[in-house]
C-alpha cells in the first residue's frame, strides 16, 4: 500500500488567508517544519501577506491558539505544527494525545480546516526525518491538506 501524499494539483485557493500555529518547544524541529509550510503555500501561490504565523510555547497550547486562529474569521485555514519527542514518563502520551484530540475538536466545532503538523516520535531522529528540507516534511505535507481542504470548502 503506498503512502497518502496530498495533492500537488491545482488548487481553487485564490486570496486564501492562511494562519500557521507553530510551538517553540522543540524549535529545532519546528523551525523546519514551518519552513516546508511556507514553501508549500507560496509554491501553490499563497501571497507572503496572506500567511500569519504566531508562536505558542509548546503543542500543548495549539488547540487554544488554533480555536481562538478559526474563531476570528480571518482566515480560510489554520496549520497546526509542532513536535513531541517520547521520553521516559508517559508525559508523550498525555500531550501527544490531548494535542491530537484538542485539535481535532476544534476543526468539527469551528467548521474551519485545522491541518494537523504535529510530530509524535520516539526519537530526536525520528523527528529531524520528518522535518528535514525533502520529500517527508510534514510541514509541508501540512500546508498542502490545508489547501487541499481550503479549494473543497469552496467546492461544497
Amino acid at each position: 500500500m503506498s503512502e497518502y501524499r496530498p495533492d500537488e494539483g491545482s488548487f481553487n485557493i485564490d486570496g486564501a488567508r492562511v494562519a500557521i500555529a507553530v510551538a517553540r518547544w522543540n524549535s529545532q524541529i519546528t523551525e523546519s517544519l514551518l519552513q516546508g509550510a511556507q514553501r508549500a503555500l507560496l509554491r501553490h501561490g499563497i501571497a507572503e501577506k496572506d500567511v500569519h504565523v504566531f508562536r505558542v510555547p509548546g503543542a500543548f497550547e495549539l488547540p487554544l491558539a488554533c480555536s481562538k486562529l478559526a474563531q476570528s474569521g480571518r482566515f480560510d485555514a489554520v496549520i497546526a505544527l509542532g513536535c513531541v519527542i517520547r521520553g521516559g514518563t508517559p508525559h508523550f502520551e498525555y500531550v501527544s494525545g490531548e494535542t491530537t484530540r484538542g485539535i481535532g475538536e476544534v476543526a468539527l466545532r469551528e467548521g474551519l480546516p485545522i491541518a494537523f503538523g504535529v510530530l509524535t516520535t520516539d526519537t530526536l531522529a525520528q523527528a529531524q526525518e520528518r522535518s528535514g528540507d525533502n520529500a517527508e516534511n510534514k510541514g509541508e505535507e501540512a500546508a498542502l491538506t490545508a489547501l487541499e481542504m481550503i479549494s473543497l470548502f469552496r467546492q461544497l
